[in-house]
């Protein structure tokens, strides 16, 4: 059956994406896209942090990057700071950007491991531009100095979730994408395929499609109440389950950071993401471990300033659907899943959601062996950040509370395992097909939280007799470039102050 309508059930940062994204295969065709969306709905909105695939979203849309930031209260972010997780006291920067580059075919993470045992003190950080540059407070595009002997600036976004949702809507009705104001009260199934065939609303009209979006957080209206796909928890590895969040003014004046900073608590961890004019702020937390009481307390006590609204605290169970293409309908955002905020996946995995969908659909009709490819890549997708998350919990040495003593001596996944020995035998990372998490991406919470190199690859030895000027030429380079950077603060002013 040819897909003729496109019905989007919800709102949100999850359902403007898709629409906006969808919006641009309507160009000489006859399609229909509808949003279903109730503004006496709410919408989680606190996936304020991104990370630098949303920049290449964007592009995709032609969307003016000056604009958007001015419109969702946008800063630059160069990475993510890991306060007291390895240690109370310690903490790290995980950069977008890599350390140095290969040199001989091997990571520049062992070729400087090699060097450190030789007696070179020079920390692996200043082998970073997004580093230096997140540590000293300063933000540059690479299109400002275009220059092939300087590393290029990866970055990516905090932003205001609701405010991109509303910028986003406009950008697809403008495409002629129509939206319906309204609650869905029933879905209808059809008897032989058992596909949905179409919705009732509050008000008895019925909305009929043929490929449906459900983007309808958590409770998952269509992929789960109507259709039962099931849900593979993943809360043993992952047990924190709780959430609350609360945005704040910066009332010490302090410039925007541009990093999102994570700081691990005794049952949890609090996110501090930076707007120009605010922060967004959460707890994430284990309910075995803490109550809600506490975690809010440990919240506000630990901000740039007042609150400026009323908690939202948040229930969830980490994983996802058993199947995200079921049928006719196909689950984005939270009614895919739930992957705790820690390295701000929450609108990327949208982001591919919907990337995957346009590079897998036909309006042709729907086969088997399109759901099928759709929901492998997004499994494996999820199951590849899922170890990463986890290794910021099992790679620890934290002893100062029963959270952290579970998540220490925790069973963690065979293929997590495997990927921290590999390291600790030579420093090689591999990364596999197209894994989100880069090798320095891996390097950089391995060795910010204390698991070592136990040796080096036979490689590393030559390539650091080789290429030793080299390697005093990329700090000096790095060095230089941060110096002549602005202020992160003054570079928003003139680039994209927020209207």
């Amino acid at each position: 059956m040819a897909i003729e309508h496109i019905v989007i059930v919800g709102g949100g940062t999850a359902g403007w994406m898709a629409a906006a994204a969808l919006s641009r295969i309507r160009r000489g065709r006859d399609l229909g896209i509808t949003v279903i969306e109730s503004e006496t709905i709410g919408t989680v909105g606190v996936g304020e942090a991104t990370i630098p695939p949303l920049v290449e979203f964007n592009q995709a849309l032609e969307i003016s990057e000056r604009e958007l930031l001015s419109a969702v209260q946008g800063t630059f972010k160069l990475g993510i700071q890991f306060v007291n997780w390895g240690q109370v006291g310690e903490s790290y920067i995980h950069p977008f950007g890599n350390y140095g580059y290969d040199l001989g075919g091997i990571g520049f993470h062992q070729v400087w491991h090699k060097l450190r045992e030789q007696g070179d003190k020079r920390p692996l950080q200043l082998f970073n531009l997004e580093t230096m540059a997140a540590h000293f407070g300063k933000f540059s595009r690479t299109a400002d100095y275009a220059r092939d002997d300087l590393p290029p600036m990866n970055y990516a976004y905090h932003i205001n979730a609701t405010a991109y949702a509303r910028f986003l809507r406009s950008y697809a009705e403008k495409n002629g994408v129509v939206r319906r104001e309204g609650i869905v009260k029933d879905v209808a199934l059809d008897g032989e395929t058992g596909f949905v065939t179409g919705v009732t609303m509050d008000d008895d009209a019925v909305i009929e499609g043929d490929l449906f979006v459900d983007c309808t957080g958590f409770r998952g209206l269509l992929i789960e109440q109507a259709l039962e796909t099931g849900y593979e928890e993943w809360t043993h590895y992952l047990p924190c389950d709780r959430a609350v969040a609360l945005p704040c003014n910066r009332d010490d004046g302090s410039p925007p950071p541009p990093f999102t900073r994570a700081t691990a608590h005794s049952a949890g961890w609090q996110w501090q993401v930076p707007l120009q004019h605010r922060n967004g702020n959460g707890h994430v937390y284990c309910s075995q471990f803490m109550e809600a009481d506490e975690a809010h307390h440990i919240l506000v006590a630990n901000m740039a300033g007042k609150p400026t609204a009323e908690p939202n605290h948040l229930r969830f169970v980490t994983g996802h659907r058993k199947k995200f293409w079921n049928k006719n309908v196909v689950a984005l955002g939270l009614a895919s899943g739930f992957m705790e905020p820690l390295e701000s996946t929450s609108i990327h995995l949208i982001n591919t959601g919907v990337n995957k969908l346009i590079a897998t659909l036909s309006l042709d009709g729907i086969t088997e062996a399109q759901q099928s490819t759709y929901n492998r890549l997004a499994t494996k997708e999820y199951a590849r950040i899922r170890d990463f998350l986890v290794l910021h919990y099992t790679a620890t040495r934290r002893d100062d509370s029963e959270f952290w003593n579970y998540c220490r001596t925790m069973a963690i996944p065979d293929s997590l395992a495997e990927k921290i020995e590999v390291f600790k035998a030579n420093g090689q990372v591999f990364r596999e097909d197209d894994e989100l998490f880069t090798t320095t991406s891996w390097a950089a919470v391995m060795m910010g939280q204390g698991i070592t190199m136990d040796g080096t690859s036979p490689m590393a030895d030559a390539a650091a007799h080789r290429h030793g000027s080299e390697i005093d030429e990329m700090a000096s380079s790095i060095r230089w470039l941060v110096d002549r950077m602005s202020p992160h603060a003054q570079y928003l002013a003139k680039y994209c102050p927020a209207s």
